[in-house]
């Protein structure tokens, strides 16, 4: 398959120029003894890191790999991983970015989407690799088989023409059929996705990143490689570990801080356990409507930081509605978003037809930062993207001040998290057994995670327990999306509307009344 180009390389307006390789190879140039990467006690200077990327294009192209071809990662968090997405930039090759907590039937799904050249992964993840790809993907784990790769490999510059449209990363995205989609973001947009959170979050040059989010959720991605374009450092942290996390702030300048919802408290009492100041944060946080008020207050006090009240997406990076920041130690009673730069935005009916100041609307959106695509599906990309504009699926309400209030997701999804859970994947699962006769899974809110799946269940089989519920999805649902509830409930309380849909927002009610 040739990459995924579509109307959205119009919208931006650029057939030449920088990419995210040239960008990196001339950050290396001027800030070769700065410190790049931080990953536990090993610091890697920017000359060194440079010529370990140009060692790995050097392998890459000795493979026969080319431009729009894909290399997929499976791993945690590692410098090996960066590497791997910088000779990607350099080469115009796409790095398909793997999730790890993913069941092997998905991973499987994820690779033959993507048909890599290659597939890189850590140890910890190696037997998982083995199983997945096929005669026909060479396999490299890092460690001792990696670097004897690398020996031979030449560490001067591979010179490749790449194009800023040009595909750089392949983040995946739960699709409402159950499998995910795989999101194509190009140079262009993750160039302007850096510019637009320098412009909104007063993201200085010098900021570093602290990548604890994996890498292939786009709230690790668009950070770093902002960052280490600039001459920031990278401090890699494998996973969320608050103590490891408030020791990198201690030594390095950070730009945006990624705070998800359910590890709020503990960055709180990390923070008040260390006596040692942090340094500059621009800005903290996630998208505000998911986290209690008081912890949004307490933990951007301790930071000296403002919390930035976020929303965005894999497709759109951190715009599109992202602007809006309270202030450190700020308590808020109202979550309206601003719109953030270099974007357009549109609130629109169900024929597409734009809504009035104070009508709820679908958002669209236009921007140089949107994704090019989804990979191997043109349809649903046409769709998306129909009359020039990226439907996100949700809905707001712009205010006649300009704020925008969001309102609910359109595609019904659930953000637990950070991570996206899609009912319809969990519902189909269910729906197969011949025990079920309906199920609605709903998102209730959580003090920890923000959201969680619920699943109201119709029984066909009377004895249907709760573990035979949870035994279903044994072996093809990852734990996280896995439902924290299960009511059964008669097939008259699946109230539907006049199309026949279940009606999710009066099951949503009924949690309450249960709570009650």
């Amino acid at each position: 398959m040739t990459q995924t180009r579509h109307s959205a390389a119009a919208l931006a307006g650029a057939t030449s120029g920088p990419t995210i390789g040239t960008l990196f190879r001339d950050a290396s140039r001027r800030h070769a003894a700065n410190i790049a990467i931080r990953a536990g006690a090993a610091r890697t200077s920017y000359a060194d890191l440079n010529a370990r990327v140009n060692q790995v294009a050097d392998f890459l192209k000795g493979r026969g790999l080319g431009r729009g071809d894909r290399v997929a990662i499976l791993s945690e968090n590692r410098s090996e991983y960066l590497e791997i997405i910088l000779a990607c930039a350099k080469l115009g090759l796409i790095a398909a970015c793997q999730n790890w907590r993913l069941l092997a039937s998905e991973l499987t799904h994820c690779i033959s989407l993507v048909q890599p050249r290659i597939l890189f992964s850590s140890q910890r993840y190696a037997d998982i690799a083995m199983s997945l790809s096929s005669d026909t993907v060479e396999r490299v784990t890092f460690g001792p088989a990696f670097e004897d790769c690398l020996d031979p490999a030449s560490t001067g510059e591979p010179g490749d023409e790449v194009d800023p449209e040009d595909g750089l990363l392949i983040l995946y995205t739960s699709g409402t059929t159950g499998l995910p989609k795989g999101a194509l973001i190009s140079h262009r947009a993750m160039i302007a996705r850096g510019l637009a959170m320098m412009v909104d979050w007063s993201i200085l040059p010098t900021d570093g990143c602290i990548a604890w989010s994996p890498f292939y959720h786009m709230a690790s991605a668009d950070p770093t490689l902002a960052a280490i374009t600039q001459g920031g450092t990278i401090s890699i942290v494998d996973g969320f570990d608050a103590d490891a996390i408030v020791a990198c702030l201690q030594e390095e300048a950070c730009g945006w801080l990624v705070l998800m919802p359910g590890m709020m408290q503990r960055m709180i009492e990390a923070l008040k356990a260390s006596p040692r100041p942090v340094k500059r944060i621009a800005g903290a946080g996630c998208m505000a409507n998911l986290v209690p008020p008081e912890q949004i207050a307490e933990v951007s006090r301790l930071l000296g930081s403002p919390f930035l009240n976020s929303f965005g997406s894999t497709e759109t990076g951190a715009g599109p509605a992202s602007a809006s920041i309270f202030p450190s130690g700020f308590l808020p009673t109202q979550f309206g978003k601003h719109q953030s730069s270099l974007c357009q935005i549109r609130l629109v009916d169900e024929n597409d037809m734009e809504v009035a100041t104070g009508e709820i609307g679908e958002m669209c959106v236009r921007s140089p930062m949107l994704f090019s695509g989804y990979w191997s599906a043109p349809t649903v990309t046409e769709h998306e993207f129909r009359g020039g504009w990226f439907h996100t699926g949700d809905d707001f309400r712009r205010n006649h001040d300009g704020s925008l209030d969001y309102i609910d997701r359109r595609k019904y999804l659930i953000k637990s998290g950070g991570e996206n859970i899609y009912p319809a994947e969990i519902e189909l699962i269910l729906k197969a057994s011949n025990r079920v006769e309906e199920v609605a899974v709903v998102r209730q809110p959580d003090a920890v995670w923000g959201e969680i799946p619920v699943a109201f269940i119709v029984r066909r089989d009377p004895a249907l327990s709760e573990d035979d519920v949870m035994a279903l999805l044994d072996g093809r649902l990852a734990r996280y999306k896995r439902p924290k509830r299960i009511i059964f409930i008669s097939s008259e309380e699946l109230v539907r509307n006049t199309t026949g849909k279940i009606q999710r927002n009066l099951l949503e009610d009924r949690l309450h009344e249960v709570e009650a």
